[in-house]
C-alpha cells in the first residue's frame, strides 16, 4: 500500500487583511491563499480529503498517517517559502512577482514561428525588441519539440543557437538555452547563456545533470512523459495533476542526487507535452499545488494547441488572446516565470495585474482594528 499526500491551495483572496490575517503569501509572491485541500492518495486513488485554513492546518496535518506526515509538513513549509532572486550573470531576476521570458526560436520548423528568426540579423533584432519591452530572460531554442518533429543533430543545433546567444548576451540580456542535449548546453553556456531549460527534465541525455551540476547554473526541469526521441509518447495518467506532481518530485530528487543545488532548480508542468486538452486544463487549474514542491515555477502555454482547440482551431499566430489569458491565469496561481512568444502584450498584462494586486493591499484599510 502506497500513500501520497498533496496540499493544494483552493481559496484565494486579494490580500491577507480580507481574511483578518488568516491567509498565506503563496511562495513569497503577490498571491494570497486562505483555503487548502489536503488530499491523501492511496495506491493511485484518492482516499480522503480534508479542508483547512492557515489557523487549522496544524490540526489536519497532525491527524495524517505517519508515513505522510513529514512530507505534508514539508509541503506546507514550501507553500510559504519565499524564493531568492535568480542571479543570471549580470542580471538579477526577482521571483517575488511574475517575470516574462521571451521565446527566440532559431529553427526552420517551430510550430509557431518557424523560420522567422533563424538568420543572425533577425534573431538579434527580435531579441533586442523583447528586451526593450520588458522580457527578463531570452530563451533561445534550436530544435523544435512539437509533436512529430525530428530530432536535430547536436552539431546543427549548436550552429543555430550560438550566434543568437552571443548576440543576445552582448546586449546585456539574461539568456536561457532551450535544449535537452548536454553538448548543446555546454556550448550555449560557453557562449553566454546563464540558464538551461530542459524539456526532458534531464532525462534525455545522461550527461546533462553532470553539466548542470558542474556549471552551477539554474535549470528548468519540465515534465514530458516521453523518455526517448518523442517527448509526447506515453501520456497516460491515472490523475494527471497528481501524476505530474509526483514525476516532477522524482526528477527534482534525481537532480539533487546529481549534485544540483536546490536553489538552482525551477519546475515546469509541461503544458502540451503528451497531454490532452482535458489534461492541460486540469494542470493549469491546479498550478498553485506545484508550489508545494518548493521551487519557482515556469509556465509555457503560449500559442499552444489547446488554445486552438478552444478557439475554432485558430492557427498558432492567431492565439494571442488565449496566450495572454493563460499567462494571467498563471499569475493568479503565483507562477514566477512565463515563457511567451508575445512579450509586449504579456508584459502589459503583467503590469496591469501587478497594479491590481498592489491596490488590493489597501482595499480594506478602513476596517477597524
Amino acid at each position: 500500500m502506497t500513500d501520497r499526500i498533496y496540499i493544494r491551495p483552493i481559496g484565494f483572496v486579494p490580500g491577507p487583511q480580507s481574511e483578518h490575517g488568516n491567509a498565506i503569501r503563496l511562495a513569497g509572491g503577490m498571491v494570497y491563499a486562505s483555503r487548502f485541500a489536503v488530499v491523501l492518495r492511496r495506491d493511485g486513488d484518492i482516499a480522503e480529503r480534508w479542508l483547512a485554513a492557515p489557523d487549522t492546518i496544524a490540526e489536519v496535518l497532525a491527524a495524517l498517517p505517519d508515513d505522510v506526515g513529514a512530507e505534508a509538513e514539508a509541503q506546507w513549509a514550501n507553500l510559504t517559502l519565499a524564493h531568492p532572486p535568480l542571479e543570471l550573470g549580470a542580471r538579477t531576476v526577482r521571483l517575488d512577482q511574475p517575470q516574462v521570458m521571451g521565446i527566440l526560436n532559431v529553427t526552420p520548423d517551430s510550430f509557431s514561428d518557424g523560420g522567422a528568426h533563424d538568420s543572425p540579423d533577425a534573431a538579434r533584432e527580435h531579441a533586442a525588441t523583447m528586451v526593450e519591452v520588458g522580457a527578463s530572460i531570452i530563451d533561445v531554442g534550436g530544435e523544435s519539440t512539437r509533436p512529430g518533429a525530428k530530432s536535430v543533430w547536436e552539431g546543427d543545433e549548436i550552429e543555430r543557437v550560438v550566434p543568437a546567444i552571443e548576440a543576445a548576451a552582448a546586449m546585456g540580456a539574461a539568456v536561457s538555452i532551450d535544449t535537452r542535449k548536454a553538448a548543446v548546453m555546454e556550448a550555449a553556456l560557453d557562449a553566454g547563456a546563464v540558464l538551461v531549460n530542459d524539456v526532458s527534465g534531464l532525462t534525455h541525455d545522461p550527461r546533462s545533470a553532470e553539466v548542470i551540476a558542474s556549471r552551477g547554473c539554474p535549470v528548468v526541469l519540465m515534465h514530458a512523459p516521453g523518455t526517448g526521441q518523442d517527448l509526447h509518447e506515453g501520456g497516460e495518467y491515472a490523475n494527471v495533476v497528481f501524476d505530474v506532481f509526483d514525476e516532477l518530485h522524482c526528477r527534482r530528487n534525481e537532480a539533487l542526487e546529481a549534485g544540483i543545488d536546490a536553489s538552482r532548480i525551477l519546475l515546469d508542468p509541461g503544458i502540451g507535452f503528451g497531454k490532452s486538452l482535458a489534461d492541460n486544463l486540469a494542470l493549469i487549474n491546479a498550478l498553485p499545488l506545484f508550489h508545494a514542491l518548493g521551487h519557482p515555477l515556469m509556465l509555457g502555454a503560449s500559442r499552444k494547441r489547446m488554445i486552438g482547440a478552444l478557439s475554432n482551431e485558430a492557427e498558432a499566430d492567431a492565439r494571442l488572446g488565449g496566450s495572454v489569458a493563460l499567462a494571467v491565469k498563471g499569475m493568479d496561481a503565483g507562477v514566477q516565470l512565463h515563457r511567451v512568444h508575445d512579450v509586449p502584450e504579456t508584459v502589459q498584462a503583467r503590469n496591469v495585474w501587478r497594479g491590481l494586486r498592489d491596490a488590493a493591499l489597501t482595499d480594506f484599510s478602513d476596517l477597524p482594528d
